[in-house]
């Protein structure tokens, strides 16, 4: 069992490194926001219904009443996505994903909103560090404002998928949901540039490298990275997973400095801000369980 706890753990840190890497290919694509997002969930869709098909038919199923939200999820992803990939065009990987690390604490201040759950004063605490942190960035990297404030759009339209779907999963699979989601997402970035003047077929024309940029980005960032993630959540529990999915943003930093070197470098001051935002996430995450578990052993 400890064998199969390691490997998971490995194979974790693997999948979120390969989701750092998103953002990497983000970047290296020659293509508008966009369009660049129609290819990723259509064929990322694409993939998660090949392998339904041939492995696991039993995921197409679907409850109706399930049906309204997933395409409230698809939307809100396709947004989320779209906002995420023109930020890094606009403002660099670095930064980017230094806003997107925000993520744990908005979604902490939105859950009490959404679902009536109560507020808890470490989360406020933390969340002020967080916030002074963003700040830091803010004024190290001002000329970047416009990409600053979409990421952060980015990371609260993610907040509010990841409280959405966290509802969904206790009636249906997470895979199966994902699935959907891309699809719905696809269909309606299609709608948008059939409609939408701006968007002709050179908008999704291909140039170099793209092909294989883009079939990294679905198949493997998406489709396969989300399909192993489910499968290793059986063995790591929801800390563990929660403290290794924070460490996206440095594995996307890293790979981004180690690609563009100097192009990526910036100030002292943003990297101060992104060490108090990433260690304001680690402490809380910490705290909470140690909370959790002194109750737990309270309860025995």
């Amino acid at each position: 069992m400890q064998n199969v706890r390691t490997k998971s753990l490995y194979l974790y840190h693997l999948m979120v490194v390969i989701f750092g890497f998103s953002s990497v290919l983000g970047a290296l694509i020659s293509l508008d926001a966009i369009p660049l997002v129609i290819y990723r969930m259509g064929l990322a869709s694409l993939g998660l219904g090949v392998y339904f098909l041939f492995f696991k038919p039993s995921n197409f199923r679907l409850s109706k009443d399930m049906w309204g939200k997933v395409f409230l999820g698809g939307i809100i992803i396709g947004i989320h996505w779209v906002t995420f990939f023109h930020a890094i065009k606009l403002a660099g990987v670095s930064l980017a994903l230094s806003m997107m690390s925000t993520g744990a604490f908005i979604t902490a201040i939105l859950e009490p909103l959404l679902i009536k759950r109560k507020i808890l004063w470490y989360e406020i605490l933390f969340g002020s560090l967080t916030a002074f942190g963003v700040f830091l960035i803010f004024q190290a990297e001002y000329q970047h404002l416009y990409g600053i404030l979409l990421a952060l759009f980015s990371a609260f339209l993610s907040s509010i998928f990841t409280i959405l779907n966290g509802q969904m999963v206790k009636k249906a699979l997470p895979i199966t949901l994902s699935f959907y989601e891309l699809v719905v997402g696809t269909f309606i970035g299609l709608l948008f540039v059939t409609i939408n003047n701006d968007f002709s077929l050179n908008s999704f024309e291909l140039k170099s490298w793209d092909w294989l940029w883009i079939l990294i980005l679905a198949w493997i960032c998406t489709s396969y990275a989300f399909n192993i993630s489910i499968k290793v959540m059986k063995h790591l529990s929801p800390f563990t997973l929660m403290m290794i999915i924070n460490l996206e943003p440095i594995y996307g930093i890293i790979l981004s400095l180690a690609i563009w070197n100097q192009k990526e470098y910036m100030s002292v001051n943003f990297y101060f801000g992104f060490t108090i935002v990433l260690g304001s996430i680690l402490m809380n995450g910490i705290y909470k369980h140690r909370k959790e578990a002194k109750i737990n052993s309270s309860e025995l």
